[in-house]
Parts: C-alpha cells; sequence; structure tokens
C-alpha cells in the first residue's frame, strides 16, 4: 500500500515549531534625483561647477578623481582590493572576507571589488552647429563601465554592500538582508537562536524574535545607507550635497519571507511534493489574482503561470522550486535545508503591488507582500481543505426556508449555470475588487459560452447572499466570499473537473486501460445484478 499523502493542513495544523515573517534580501538603488535629464546635467556644470561650456570632458575628469580616491582609500586602510573575473560569483568569492570580519565583531568594509558591468549612465553626444563652440547634448545609454563594490561587515545589518558606478552620474545599489539584521538584533537582545543558511530555525521565545522582524523599517535602512554613503570615498562630497546632488534611496528588488519550521525533516519532503502536485494551476489569472490581491484583465500585461523550477546556486542547489509568477514579479514556496517551508514573494517592481518604489515606501509594500504570503496559504489550505460537512451542503444543494418565509433557492451541485457560477467565484476569490454584478457576469459569459442577463446575474447573487457564501461590504455594491462560500466554490470546482469529468470520460479511447476495465467490470456486475432481479432492459 502506497505512502499517505500528507495535506497542507495535516502539516500546518501541529507540526510547525517557528513561524516567522521577516524581510529577506533587499536590493535598493541609489541615485541623485536632479541629474536625471539632460537640462539638469547642463545645470550641474554651468550653475554648480560654474563651468562656461556643459562638455563631457568633466566626466572624466570627476570619474578619474574617483578612481584615485578609491585607490587612495584601500591602500590607507589595507583594504583588500578584488577584481571580479566574469564568471566569478561574488558571494562564493566575498564569504570568506566576511567570516574573517564577522568573527572581529566591528563595523568594516571588508574588501573593494572590482568589476566592468553595463550601467544606465549619462551620454555625451556633439551637435552640429555653424559656430566654433562645440555643444553638446546628454541622454541616458547603457555603457559598460566600472563599477566598484564596497563589502560591507555592519554591527546592526551584519553582512552588506553598496555598489558604486564610477561614471557620471554615478549610479549606485545597496543590498542588505533582513535576516541577517534580525539575527544581530536577536543575539544583542540575549535571545538564543538556532540559524538556517538564511533564516531561523529554532528560537527560545519567537515572540520576541518576531517583533525585531517586524522592527525593520525603511528608516533603519536609510541610516545605514547615508552612515556608510558618508564614510566611503565619493564622487560627492559635503558641498554637493549641500547643492543637492546626493544619492536618495529606491526599491529595487525586495524579497519579504515567511518560513515555517517543520518538526520532523522526515515529514516536510512528502509534503513539499503533495503541495507542488496539487496547485500546479495557482500561477494561472484567475488564481494570481487571489494570491495578490490585484485585479486582472485581459489587456493586463505581464507573465501569469506557474513553474516548478531547480535552484541553481545556494544551499538549496538540487531541492526544487514552486514559482508562481505576476507580472515583474513571483512568488516561491521552496523546502529550506530540507526541514522548514519557505514562502517568498520576490517583488521587482513595487507597482506590481500597487506601491510607490521611494523607500519609505517600504512598510507599505512590506505589509502587502506578507498578505500575499498569507493568501498562498490560504488557497493551498483551501484547495486541500475542502471537505464540506452534511448539514452546510444540505443548506447549500437543497432549497431552504427562512424564518420569515424566504425561500433560498437551491445550488445544485452538476447544474451547468452552478458549476459555471463556482468557476467563476474561484477566478475572483478575494479579489481587492471585491464581486459585482458586472464582473461576475463578465465571467459567468464567458464560462456558459451563453448570453447571461443582469436579471439571471441578479438572481444568482441572491441565491450567494442568501446561503450565506457572500456578504455585501457595507455602503457598496460589492460582495465578498465568506468562508463556506470559499469552501464551496474550491469544493465544487475540484470535485467536477478533478473526479467527475475524468470518470465520466473513463469509456473513451484516450482513458487509461486499466480504467476502462473497472468501468467494463462495475458495467458486468450491473447487468448481472439487474438479471437475477429480473428487471426488464427500458424500452
Amino acid at each position: 500500500m502506497g505512502a499517505r499523502v500528507v495535506t497542507v493542513n495535516e502539516v500546518l495544523g501541529g507540526h510547525v515549531q517557528l513561524d516567522i515573517e521577516c524581510l529577506d534580501r533587499v536590493y535598493l538603488n541609489a541615485y541623485v534625483p536632479i541629474l536625471q535629464s539632460s537640462g539638469q546635467v547642463v545645470a550641474f556644470m554651468t550653475q554648480h561647477l560654474g563651468l562656461p561650456i556643459p562638455s563631457p570632458a568633466i566626466f572624466d575628469k570627476m570619474g578619474q578623481k574617483f578612481r584615485r580616491a578609491v585607490a587612495s582609500f584601500a591602500e590607507a586602510n589595507g583594504i583588500p582590493w578584488v577584481r571580479f573575473a566574469r564568471d566569478d560569483r561574488k558571494a562564493d568569492v566575498m564569504a570568506p572576507y566576511f567570516k574573517r570580519a564577522a568573527a572581529t565583531g566591528r563595523s568594516q568594509v571588508v574588501a573593494i571589488g572590482v568589476a566592468q558591468e553595463f550601467q544606465r549612465v549619462q551620454a555625451a553626444y556633439r551637435r552640429e552647429t555653424s559656430t566654433a563652440a562645440p555643444q553638446f547634448t546628454f541622454a541616458k545609454a547603457d555603457r559598460r563601465v566600472t563599477c566598484y563594490y564596497f563589502y560591507l561587515w555592519d554591527e546592526d545589518f551584519g553582512p552588506a554592500f553598496i555598489k558604486v558606478c564610477a561614471y557620471f552620474p554615478y549610479p549606485a545599489k545597496i543590498w542588505v538582508n533582513g535576516h541577517e539584521w534580525a539575527k544581530q538584533q536577536a543575539a544583542r537582545a540575549g535571545i538564543a537562536f538556532t540559524e538556517l543558511s538564511n533564516g531561523f530555525a529554532a528560537c527560545d521565545d519567537p515572540a520576541a524574535l518576531q517583533e525585531i522582524c517586524d522592527r525593520l523599517q525603511p528608516g533603519t535602512i536609510e541610516v545605514f545607507a547615508q552612515r556608510w554613503l558618508h564614510r566611503l570615498p565619493l564622487p560627492f562630497g559635503p558641498a554637493d550635497q549641500r547643492a543637492g546632488y546626493w544619492w536618495e534611496i529606491s526599491m529595487r528588488q525586495v524579497e519579504v519571507s515567511r518560513t515555517l519550521v517543520l518538526d520532523a525533516p522526515r515529514r516536510a519532503r512528502a509534503f513539499f511534493e503533495a503541495l507542488i502536485a496539487d496547485n500546479l494551476d495557482i500561477g494561472r489569472p484567475a488564481n494570481v489574482e487571489i494570491i495578490f490581491k490585484r485585479h486582472i484583465r485581459r489587456d493586463t500585461p505581464g507573465v501569469f503561470r506557474t513553474a516548478i523550477d531547480r535552484p541553481a546556486v545556494g544551499p538549496d542547489t538540487g531541492g526544487v522550486v514552486l514559482n508562481v509568477f505576476y507580472k515583474h514579479s513571483r512568488i516561491k514556496q521552496y523546502l529550506k535545508d530540507g526541514r522548514a517551508m519557505r514562502i517568498e514573494t520576490v517583488i521587482n517592481a513595487p507597482r506590481d503591488l500597487g506601491c510607490n518604489a521611494r523607500l519609505p515606501n517600504l512598510a507599505e509594500l512590506q505589509d502587502r507582500a506578507r498578505a500575499c504570503n498569507r493568501r498562498i496559504l490560504e488557497a493551498e489550505r483551501a484547495g486541500q481543505g475542502t471537505v464540506l460537512a452534511s448539514p452546510a451542503f444540505e443548506r447549500i444543494a437543497h432549497p431552504s426556508a427562512d424564518a420569515d418565509g424566504r425561500r433560498t433557492p437551491a445550488l445544485r451541485f452538476g447544474d451547468p449555470r452552478v458549476q459555471a457560477l463556482a468557476g467563476a467565484l474561484c477566478t475572483t476569490l478575494l479579489a481587492a475588487t471585491g464581486i459585482t454584478n458586472k464582473s461576475l457576469r463578465a465571467l459567468m459569459t464567458g464560462l456558459l459560452h451563453a448570453p447571461y442577463s443582469p436579471g439571471q446575474m441578479t438572481y444568482d447573487l441572491r441565491r450567494l447572499r442568501l446561503t450565506g457564501l457572500i456578504r455585501r461590504i457595507e455602503h457598496t455594491n460589492r460582495y465578498v466570499l465568506t468562508p463556506d462560500g470559499i469552501k464551496v466554490a474550491v469544493f465544487y470546482t475540484k470535485l467536477h473537473n478533478r473526479l467527475l469529468r475524468p470518470l465520466l470520460a473513463a469509456d473513451q479511447a484516450q482513458a487509461p486501460p486499466e480504467l476502462r476495465a473497472a468501468l467494463r467490470a462495475i458495467d458486468q456486475h450491473i447487468s448481472s445484478y439487474i438479471t437475477c432481479a429480473r428487471l426488464g432492459s427500458a424500452a
């Protein structure tokens, strides 16, 4: 007999030792806002620097000065100088440097890495004029330039880096890790914990640890970034900063994670395999709308799909990752070190979740990403926990009347209109826009492949409301699904699509031979019983 499949609800119902939500990797853009257009570049040269002619020669002069300052800074402080090869994985190259720095326990520049990379910089183009004096125009372009990686070990954040492009207007990147920050704060607070490769495996005080993770806010990261920007050798100095020429920070990529550490690692892999098998359709537009709480229309651009991948690098190489893609972002689920389930919402464009990209919006973005992590778990719970109690099924599948004598029409399983209604409800499950007559009617028309009038939609909405499957949002004409509504929608749809439809097609040529043989055996037994009961064949 095969091993019993472990469901999401069984695992999460009593086998989770630690449940922690935390910012993970945070990758930020640092840019000078008033050096982003051609006119702003000209103003910098003529008004701020006082040059008579805006010329690209100043780019080379500033760049050479910056390069000399970085080399002098490294030499004066005994900082290792590392030139990256094309195929080097920078994290692996820097690992021993970080390990040595962590042992000292003090903030420092661990190493300076040098690489040639494509960056978006200001390029100069000479304009043809009738005058002798040269004239230039400036525009953004991708150029392969030198980049300096300042690898840092910080007393508050642990390992981090700041990358600065060596060409005007000197765009920069900042990388920190929320889990590493939380580890530093937990150790400082005297909270004992066991590490995962990037997270926590166990903790003496989970509530206090979660409180620490919740404290990591945009102001904390801003203070870290500005502290190091003022300590490192950079092309802009105090006078430039007073004139407004200084870096501001926006979000480039943010990972928000939820880690559920299981008590028995032997259960983890069976559970995760069952999870993958049961949720391969979770990346379709209908289900992505559920999870990301963003309304998706036919003309919504972006990618909506599920992919099963293997990590290319890192300690989880060889495992399986379930990726749910939405526009530029995604949610990934995988086993962490073989004993924890990690759910990560990876936001590559904050506007995917309706947030602006400036760093002060990180708190709102983190709240929305945590909600995505929660909703994907709820969707998986609903998908595996859809057994309806007998009274609830009777209340929905049979007509009834309330105390005032109002009749509630039945929602009979198998009825094409009811099945279409259940499928449509799955599509708009927990959507931020709610359920309206118009939006649900459009879905019903597509599912029924037949005209569906506003009157029919009003009738069906009344059925859903009286059976307690939806509730009206106060002061609006919108509805949301109730917990029973979620179960009914998923139960009706899953039972029909995954059980009845395959069974009803069991006598077709494309059905598996075993299923067709079983159906013939059942048919023979029924015919035998009919003969023994002396029942004649139907005319």
